[in-house]
């Protein structure tokens, strides 16, 4: 096989623009921080993630998983006619430029079938996957600190 001056010119051209590409991918990527878990309860086998998600790019948490619950999902904490109803929601948007905060009494990650206590100082691994508006799926892992509620509602 021969490589010819333009195929070498090609071949620098790709090399040099896949580093920049890989860049800007990866500042499109939602930072999330100021993770925390609730720690469970003598028995209890329920739990509460929380964060604050920022994106540059229009995405949406659809999912969340960790090894330490047999059951996760997103949720949504309301006030309705006096009642505080707690409801399974299919993701969580974050429009792009823009945050959103996963808190006690709020849009919180609800984690069930916990089997072994959390207890204040663990760390509580998240896999957290994403969609993005291309239909492209992406995951981000975080590590959560258990520490007690800070306030909020006492259903998670």
């Amino acid at each position: 096989m021969m490589f010819t001056k333009s195929t070498f010119v090609s071949l620098s051209l790709f090399c040099v623009a896949l580093p920049v590409f890989a860049q800007q991918n990866a500042s499109a990527l939602p930072t999330i921080s100021d993770v925390w878990v609730k720690a469970t309860i003598p028995g209890g086998s329920v739990s509460g993630a929380y964060m604050q998600i920022k994106s540059a790019a229009t995405v949406k948490l659809i999912k969340v998983e960790s090894p330490a619950a047999g059951l996760i999902e997103l949720h949504e904490s309301k006030m309705t006619n006096g009642v505080m109803e707690m409801n399974a929601v299919d993701g969580v948007d974050i429009a792009a430029g823009k945050s959103v905060t996963l808190k006690p009494g709020g849009m919180h990650v609800m984690m069930m079938k916990i089997a072994k206590p959390i207890v204040v100082g663990d760390k509580v691994p998240l896999t957290m996957t994403f969609i993005g508006a291309d239909k492209k799926s992406f995951q981000i892992k975080v590590n959560a600190v258990a520490k007690e509620n800070d306030g909020g509602a006492r259903h998670n």
